[in-house]
């Protein structure tokens, strides 16, 4: 240490401690907002002195029970009428995946009102005490998405790409009828996240990663969905209360993980994520959902300097802030069943599917305690009573509920067919479009016949999986619509999936994508890649050019994603992102006259950057070193028309599958996975037909002689903690080809479940079994660390062939075994 002496030494050391200190005080990012810096905002028509008045009554009438009530809102797929008659709640929602009652989950519009009526009777027949009615509310995110035979509109980046505040308003209106029609009252709906990491599985539910287009959308649509709030007046005629949401940054999140931490100063707070709040409630906005997200590290559903201090303060917001999905249950010291804190922060409603019982006899218990103060626990249910009243909930006449030839109606169904058009973006062209309806056109592609693939997540199910085309009554696929265009000019289609002719076409298009997703299952994590590993899209079109026959690519996704060698490979490329029920309008622009002159030019503009490699996961116009492989703004027309050269096709990451979900699908193991059997000596494996695909499935065959076991195992362990929270369940075919002469266990880890096929069970049938997560968690599944998401083993002989082994979100027929193994 040469000369420094101790008390040198002494001072130094503290010296440096409180620089540091400093240093990681001014680091510490900041999670308290500041009120004065926001953008100021005022809600209209929903305070007037007609409606406080009536509010003021029925608050002086309530018990204190009854008011606690209000601010517990559960799911129909964990409360029955008949709770209501006991518990006063003040709200139901329908979850993405829960059916009306005694009805299939995928369900048309009489069963849903059948429904609503029954809890709104359960309600009313709660003995004594003062009677509120209840605001049904529901996930309507691109039309009323839940109801079999409505009209199903682009998501939300398709139409952002339209830019077109006047389209988006007259779709609020008819989201707004459908969903009114079908007994709702509550549309939890626009989304006004600004998406920066297009690995967000949300992505698609922004308008743009530009908060421009936000702002220019988010009172337009609140408009359409509600109609003007007016003094005095009540939202009635079809309108229904919409929500925006996610308040605050769940679009910012780090590495676009689901509900995670938005990083942000909050200047940038301010600037990129809030933008479309102060439209939103200046056009009367009557509720705001909170996220489920973070900010800097503090939980939205628990922070008061954002919830109280500016929302309801400085942005002047009077109606109710819901929360998401246990959204409360996230926040530092609470859980889905107990969370006062939140109360206190400025959270008005819980929702709380699940956990409603215990968390209003906790909330009730704290505000009887002063835990909640009364103020704060009388000024959230004013909130709720001023919008239920907004609402015209406490007038008896639903004109609109239960009227027929409001859902799927053609004028709804025009709207939406505009829309698909609207939001086309025209990658490249090489002349090959407008295609000729004289001419004989090819139709190929996993996603030219399916409406659930064109429509995405939030889609009859929470994910959007599960759906065939017989579930689309009023919808019109991709390839029927170009049929339809095609044979009208004189021309002639066929339908090949696989790409194959018997004489050549003129032309091919060929319409593949990504598969539906939602929330948490939709986020990647390693790259932006389309088809990462075995690219049989790209196959396709490769196939196909080398046989001569000019290519059109229309892509379904929900995000920008790095398709350069399927540019390369095709003609023309189109970005239809997830264009919804009216796949007719692909053709509206795609297929020209008889001569080949465009019927409709292109219209849309890329609302996202779209990226040059497929490492670039926040690529957004404005950023410094933005280098993108189409801008922001970025569309061709027939009209402006433009070249692009030969692309890259160096991905610029290792070309890793991002799956967490999908096992044994059509007889591949997709990466990371793989089939293992232990010990190899006692169990076979060969491949067998299943669901008309050669090959699709595998025979299990063991021998009997030592414990055997089969496994699907990936290259690391998986964290199903999210998929397990959701109520996903493992899914699998199988067929039982020779009994079983010892128990059979089915494993997740340390999770062990009996599976044995009972005595007499039908041998060389197919059927099919779902066994939610939530079973292996409770017989011992560590679901942070999956290492085998399949693990099939008996001691016995048994022969047994499975097929399409993965997690689905559609909890319809979900079964768990009648005991756990030991």
């Amino acid at each position: 240490m040469g000369s420094m002496n101790t008390r040198t030494l002494c001072a130094a050391l503290l010296a440096s401690t409180f620089l540091a200190g400093a240093s990681l005080a001014a680091e510490t990012p900041q999670a308290t907002a500041h009120a004065a810096q926001w953008p100021a905002a005022k809600s209209q028509g929903l305070v007037d002195p007609t409606t406080e008045t009536f509010v003021d009554g029925l608050l002086a009438k309530l018990t204190l029970e009854e008011k606690v009530g209000q601010l517990i809102q559960a799911d129909i797929g964990q409360i029955k009428p008949e709770d209501l008659k006991i518990y006063p709640l003040g709200s139901i929602l329908g979850g993405g995946s829960s059916p009306p009652l005694g009805a299939p989950d995928r369900s048309p519009q009489k069963p849903w009102v059948d429904t609503a009526r029954a809890f709104r009777e359960g309600a009313a027949q709660r003995p004594g005490g003062t009677h509120i009615p209840l605001m049904f509310g529901i996930d309507a995110v691109h039309g009323n998405n839940n109801v079999i035979g409505a009209t199903l509109f682009p998501h939300n980046i398709g139409l952002g790409a339209a830019h077109d505040p006047e389209l988006i308003r007259r779709i609020g209106k008819a989201t707004a009828f459908e969903t009114s029609a079908a007994g709702f009252d509550w549309a939890f709906g626009p989304t006004l996240a600004a998406p920066r990491d297009d690995r967000w599985g949300r992505t698609y539910e922004g308008y743009s990663e530009d908060p421009a287009i936000i702002r220019e959308y988010a009172g337009q649509m609140i408009l359409g969905i509600q109609g003007a709030v007016s003094q005095g007046g009540v939202l009635q005629q079809g309108h229904v209360a919409a929500s925006a949401k996610h308040f605050l940054g769940d679009g910012g999140t780090e590495n676009g993980h689901d509900q995670g931490d938005t990083k942000v100063s909050e200047d940038d707070l301010i600037r990129l994520h809030a933008q479309g709040y102060a439209p939103a409630i200046n056009a009367g906005a009557v509720t705001i959902m909170a996220s489920f997200s973070s900010w800097n590290g503090t939980k939205m559903h628990g922070n008061r300097s954002l919830l109280t201090d500016v929302l309801k303060g400085r942005m002047g917001f009077d109606g109710f802030v819901v929360g998401d999905w246990n959204g409360h249950g996230q926040v530092p010291g609470c859980k889905p069943t107990d969370c006062p804190q939140s109360i206190n922060a400025g959270l008005d409603m819980f929702m709380a599917p699940d956990s409603w019982k215990a968390l209003y006899e906790n909330t009730l218990a704290e505000v009887k305690s002063g835990v909640i103060p009364m103020a704060r626990l009388d000024d959230a249910v004013r909130r709720i009573l001023r919008v239920k009243a907004k609402l015209g909930l406490f007038q008896a006449a639903r004109p609109f509920e239960g009227r027929e030839g409001v859902i799927g109606s053609a004028e709804h169904r025009g709207i939406a067919r505009e829309a698909v058009r609207k939001s086309l973006v025209l990658l490249k062209n090489d002349g090959v479009l407008p295609v000729k309806a004289s001419a004989t056109v090819l139709v190929a592609g996993s996603g030219a016949d399916d409406i659930g693939k064109q429509s995405g997540g939030w889609t009859l199910s929470w994910q959007g999986t599960g759906n065939t085309n017989a579930d689309f009554p009023n919808a019109e696929s991709i390839w029927s619509g170009l049929k339809t265009a095609v044979e009208a000019g004189g021309g002639h289609a066929t339908l090949a999936v696989d790409g194959k002719f018997d004489k050549k076409p003129d032309v091919a298009i060929v319409v593949f994508g990504e598969n539906p997703y939602a929330e948490g299952v939709g986020d990647l994590k390693t790259t932006l890649e389309y088809q990462p590993g075995a690219k049989a899209d790209l196959a396709l079109l490769k196939s196909l050019k080398a046989k001569g026959v000019p290519v059109v690519a229309v892509f379904l996704s929900g995000r920008p994603l790095w398709v350069n060698p399927e540019l390369n490979a095709s003609n023309a490329f189109v970005a239809a992102w997830l264009p919804g029920s009216e796949g007719g309008g692909i053709a509206d622009v795609l297929i020209g006259d008889k001569a080949g002159k465009p019927r409709t030019d292109f219209h849309g503009k890329l609302s996202f950057s779209w990226p040059r490699t497929a490492a670039q996961f926040s690529l957004n116009r404005g950023d410094r070193a933005y280098d993108p492989l189409f801008a922001y703004g970025y569309g061709l027309t027939y009209a402006r028309p433009g070249k692009v050269g030969t692309l890259s096709e160096v991905s610029g990451v290792k070309p890793v599958a991002d799956n967490a979900t999908n096992y044994f699908i059509a007889g591949k193991t997709p990466a990371p996975f793989e089939f293992k059997a232990s010990p190899s000596s006692s169990v076979q494996i060969v491949p067998v037909d299943a669901g008309n695909i050669q090959e699709g499935g595998r025979q299990v065959t063991f021998a009997g002689d030592k414990l055997g076991r089969v496994t699907i195992v990936g290259e690391k362990p998986l964290d199903l903690t999210f998929h397990t929270n959701a109520d996903m369940a493992l899914s699998f075919a199988y067929r039982i080809d020779a009994a079983a002469t010892k128990s059979v266990i089915l494993a997740i880890g340390a999770g062990k479940l009996d599976v044995t096929p009972p005595a007499g069970s039908p041998t060389g049938q197919w059927a099919s079994v779902k066994i939610p997560l939530k079973c292996f968690q409770a017989a011992g599944t560590d679901v942070t660390k999956v290492a085998a998401p399949f693990d099939l083993g008996t001691a016995g002989t048994f022969q047994v062939s499975i097929a399409n082994v993965k997690l689905t979100a559609d909890p319809a027929g979900a079964v768990c075994p009648g005991r756990a193994a030991q």
